[in-house]
């Protein structure tokens, strides 16, 4: 079961990423999410590099004790990469969930990331 469930997701990735290129000026902001963690990287596909990343792995986000598998801790990366992005030049991304459902801790990253002034 486990093993269709990750297919499928697959195949809702790839149907995605056929339309979504980052570019240097415009790069593409990917989230994954863990049973335990979320993950968001802005990454360059025309030089295929990693530009900023932040997640509820990385130690300094978030409050100590507090859940990292929580909307509240997904409102935290998304804050705090808007914030890298800043620092970096970066205002605007192509939003990529990844497969994953524009619900919850995915939804919840984002809008914290355009209250924080990313633009999408």
């Amino acid at each position: 079961m486990a093993f269709e469930r990750a297919e499928k997701r697959r195949t809702r990735q790839v149907r995605v990423r056929r339309r979504l290129r980052g570019s240097d000026e415009r790069p593409r902001l990917s989230v994954y999410r863990s049973l335990h963690h979320i993950y968001a990287q802005v990454i360059s596909d025309e030089s295929g590099h990693t530009l900023v990343s932040a997640s509820t792995a990385l130690q300094g986000v978030g409050a100590a004790g507090a859940s990292k598998r929580n909307v509240a801790a997904a409102k935290v990366v998304g804050k705090v990469l808007a914030e890298r992005c800043r620092e970096k030049g970066i205002s605007e991304v192509v939003f990529d969930r990844n497969g994953f459902l524009y619900h919850g801790r995915v939804k919840a990253l984002a809008d914290a990331a355009r209250e924080a002034g990313l633009k999408f």
